[in-house]
């Protein structure tokens, strides 16, 4: 796609009004782990990722679609989340900037009539799931361990907060499958069978913010 369409416009001025924010500071660049003294930081962050980056990325044509560099957006954010303890400056800052963020590209699709992403196919917005859908999801968090149940709450915090019933007296989480969106339901259904495949359908431990994984109406 050409970069001088609407969208395309569009998503570089944003990316580069994040960057110009003063708090976006510590992801303009790569995290100097080294001067830091992170030295845990290449084991735990597997992919890094910063605006500078995501510019000159825009710049040079190198995604396929906005999506693309959306999701390259959200890695900065994650990475922020994962790496930083919950409840930390940088935690909450990357909480804070993964939710403005999502509300302008959110209003940025629509007003350039961009469809959703579909979950890693092309064209056309993922369809509502199935009531047997989320039933099968629901309770397949209870198959996962505490970790990859923190990971499906830090995604959804970030792309769908509205699915979070958060009761911060009793230190819980509750995910309400029901406001789930499309897009984010593809993608941390697919995480999550991942998983369990891979643990091959063993149960895990809870996580203490998550105490009540899943409501299904």
């Amino acid at each position: 796609m050409s970069s001088s369409a609407p969208e395309w416009q569009a998503m570089s001025k944003l990316v580069s009004q994040v960057y110009a924010k003063a708090d976006a500071e510590p992801f303009r660049e790569p995290v100097d782990w080294k001067a830091l003294g992170l030295f845990d930081y290449p084991q735990v962050i597997k992919k890094p990722m910063d605006l500078g980056l995501i510019k000159k990325k825009l710049n040079e044509q190198k995604y396929k679609s906005i999506h693309d560099a959306a999701d390259d957006v959200r890695l900065i954010w994650k990475n922020c989340m994962t790496y930083n303890a919950d409840g930390s400056d940088f935690y909450n800052l990357a909480q804070t900037m993964a939710k403005k963020f999502e509300e302008k590209f959110e209003k940025l699709c629509a007003q350039n009539e961009v469809a959703a992403a579909a979950g890693g196919g092309e064209g056309g917005a993922p369809q509502e799931p199935t009531i047997e859908e989320k039933r099968a999801f629901a309770k397949s968090l209870y198959k996962i361990g505490k970790e990859e149940l923190g990971r499906v709450i830090m995604d959804l915090d970030v792309k769908c907060p509205k699915a979070l019933i958060k009761n911060s007296a009793e230190d819980e989480v509750e995910i309400n499958v029901d406001f789930i969106s499309p897009a984010a339901f593809v993608e941390v259904r697919d995480y999550v069978n991942e998983k369990i495949a891979e643990a091959g359908g063993s149960g895990g431990g809870k996580k203490k913010k998550s105490a009540k994984r899943a409501r299904n109406q």
